[in-house]
Parts: structure tokens; C-alpha cells; sequence
């Protein structure tokens, strides 16, 4: 897959400091570890599919969205739906960071009677804006939300994060065309496309190539980004909150890859679900700090 460059967005914004942009890169680290601890505790886990958007969690978190520490609420905030609800152990950590909850939650990740489970539940779980567990549903609620700020004159983003697999899901594309309908323009979709999903490569199964094309048919702005740079995915995310001006829903295809920063699991795709014995998770912990900032 390569990288296509995204269309001129004729928005000035601020660029990324270096300080900022090393801190953008510590905070992937951060998922990533806090990940493999986590999983330690439920004794399996999904780290490679939280290893292939731990840059899109940064960016966002720590750059895109508007938020207000220790008020997940706030109707103000822009809303983050998972459609790959399975990567929600990469973003638990984040939510108590914002001092969405206490972090002391975090240590009992998938216990009995522990809000945190492997798929993130709005009814428990504050700072999560939609729940997950059937995949190809979350388009849908962002695109209700999206329609619903709109009404209420609230000028929020909705962003939805998609897993590549997810694109198999009919819901998905009924979403697209409907969100292109109304013009729904607080609406990004990103994709995090690392190329595998549970059965094994993503177009061995059902082939979703050309995939930019197919999005920019059912009428969306389409942009590509590596989605290992954190840098990038930040900068591009900053010009689409900057215009102001566009007037369709946006699509953005982060290139990834589907367990980065450990490299046997970048070459295997059985460890879509997985646990890691005590000496490989002190092996792999040692890995992905050695690579710091894996783009």
C-alpha cells in the first residue's frame, strides 16, 4: 500500500513544536505499555490491534480533540466512538489520564465487578461516548451525533475510528452514503488500516481496494496518512478542524501496521488475541521501549 498525498487543505495552522511532538510520541508508548500491562492482569488481550493505532490515539487525545480534564460530559467535547471496540485496552489508560475516572480502576481491567471490560460500555465506563462489542455499528452513532450537534447548534467533531476489517460491514458503507447525504461535515471517520483482521489478511478475505476511491464516491473528502506518525496524523487532523469552510463528512486511511513496535507480531496475525508469558512480556516491554518512537 502506498502513500498517497492528501488533497490541499488551504488552512494555515499552527505547526507542532518538537517538545509537543515528543510528547505525542511518549503518549504511544504509554498506550503501548500500559496495554501489555493491562492485558497481563486479564490474562488475554488484543494487543496488536491496539499496537496499530496507538499514534491515531495520541493524536487525538492529545492534540485533536477538545476536551476538559475530569469532565467527560461536557457537551462541549468532541465524541470518539470505537468502531474496533477490541482496542479499548489501549484506550482506557488515556480516559484516566483526561481524570475521566480514578485510575486506580485500571488495575483491576476485566476483574468481576471492574466497569472495564475488554469492549469499552458507555453505561459504565465515563469518557466512552458510544459502546462497542458487534462490529459496524459506531459510523451509525457518530453520524447521529454528528446530525444531533448540528440541531443543537454545538459545534463539536464527531470522530469514529474503524478497523479495515470493519469495511466488510454493510452498516458501514449505509452510514457513509447517509452522512454524505446531509452533509454532515463534523463527521471523520479514520481507518486504521493495517491490513489483517481475526481471519487473516483483510483482502485475502473479502478484497476492499481501491478504498479511497470507494470513499470518495459515496460522496467524502479522502486523506491519506501514515498513521506511524504521530506528527502527521496530528498535523492533518489540526487542518481538518481548521476548515471551517469544508461542507462533506472525511475520511482519513491511516497506513498502519497491525502490532507495531513488537516484530513478531507484526509477521504474525495470530496474535490478534493473545497473552504474553511473564518472560516474553519482559522481552516485548523491552522492545517497544527501545524503539521509543517507532515511525
Amino acid at each position: 500500500m502506498s502513500i498517497a498525498a492528501p488533497p490541499p487543505i488551504p488552512v494555515p495552522v499552527e505547526d507542532l513544536s518538537p517538545g509537543h511532538i515528543a510528547h505525542l510520541k511518549e503518549r504511544a508508548l504509554f498506550v503501548r505499555l500500559e496495554t501489555v500491562r493491562l492485558i497481563s492482569i486479564a490474562k488475554v488481550g488484543h494487543y496488536t490491534s491496539v499496537f496499530s493505532c496507538a499514534e491515531i490515539f495520541s493524536a487525538l487525545y492529545y492534540d485533536a480533540m477538545r476536551l476538559r480534564h475530569g469532565e467527560p460530559k461536557w457537551p462541549g467535547r468532541d465524541r470518539f466512538l470505537m468502531g474496533k471496540g477490541h482496542a479499548a485496552v489501549g484506550l482506557y489508560p488515556l480516559l484516566a489520564d483526561w481524570g475521566f475516572f480514578d485510575k486506580a480502576l485500571l488495575d483491576g481491567y476485566t476483574r468481576l465487578g471492574n466497569p472495564l471490560g475488554d469492549h469499552p460500555d458507555m453505561r459504565k465506563v465515563a469518557g466512552v461516548d458510544f459502546s462497542s462489542g458487534s462490529i459496524g455499528h459506531a459510523l451509525s452513532g457518530g453520524l447521529g451525533m454528528a446530525l444531533g450537534g448540528r440541531l443543537q447548534n454545538n459545534p463539536f467533531d464527531v470522530y469514529v475510528l474503524l478497523g479495515d476489517g470493519e469495511m466488510h460491514e454493510g452498516q458501514v458503507w449505509e452510514a457513509a452514503m447517509a452522512a454524505a447525504h446531509y452533509k454532515t461535515s463534523n463527521l471523520i471517520a479514520i481507518i486504521d488500516r493495517n491490513g489483517y483482521q481475526l481471519d487473516g489478511k483483510v483482502d485475502d478475505i473479502i478484497g476492499i481496494e481501491p478504498l479511497g476511491d470507494k470513499w470518495r464516491a459515496f460522496g467524502w473528502d479522502v486523506h491519506e496518512v501514515d498513521g506511524h506518525d504521530v506528527a502527521a496524523v496530528a498535523r492533518l487532523l489540526r487542518q481538518l478542524k481548521a476548515d471551517t469552510q469544508r461542507e462533506k463528512p472525511v475520511c482519513v486511511i491511516a497506513l498502519t501496521v497491525k502490532g507495531k513496535g513488537v516484530e513478531y507480531m507484526e509477521t504474525e496475525p495470530g496474535w490478534h488475541l493473545g497473552w504474553l508469558a511473564e518472560e516474553d512480556e519482559l522481552l516485548a516491554i523491552e522492545e517497544i521501549k527501545s524503539k521509543g518512537g517507532v515511525q
